[in-house]
């Protein structure tokens, strides 16, 4: 697997049982409810690959999200998940440390 070049994260691995190096995996998950929306952006233990999903959208009506973003989550583009992996204040939300 291939990793997005972003900033590292630093967040309690449900796998390791301690704080652990999370990477960016280039992947979002989408989940539609109904006319919810929720929209995460993938991390990975470097570890033992366990997961961890950011959120970028949770239970937002799907026409706020841009047509054109929204499609871009669906294909999994690089681009986008490395613009959030570089937004401090996305990390910042979700409560996770940044890595060294």
């Amino acid at each position: 697997m291939s990793y997005v070049k972003s900033i590292r994260i630093l967040h309690k691995c449900s796998g390791c049982g301690k704080k652990m190096h999370f990477i960016n995996t280039g992947k979002f998950r989408v989940n539609a409810n109904g006319n919810k929306v929720d929209v995460w952006l993938i991390y990975q233990c470097e570890k033992c690959k366990h997961s961890l999903n950011l959120t970028i959208y949770e239970r937002v009506k799907s026409t706020r999200i841009p047509q054109e973003e929204y499609q871009l989550f669906l294909d999994n583009d690089e681009e986008l998940a490395a613009l959030y992996g570089n937004d401090k204040s996305f990390l910042k939300r979700n409560k996770v440390e940044f890595g060294r």
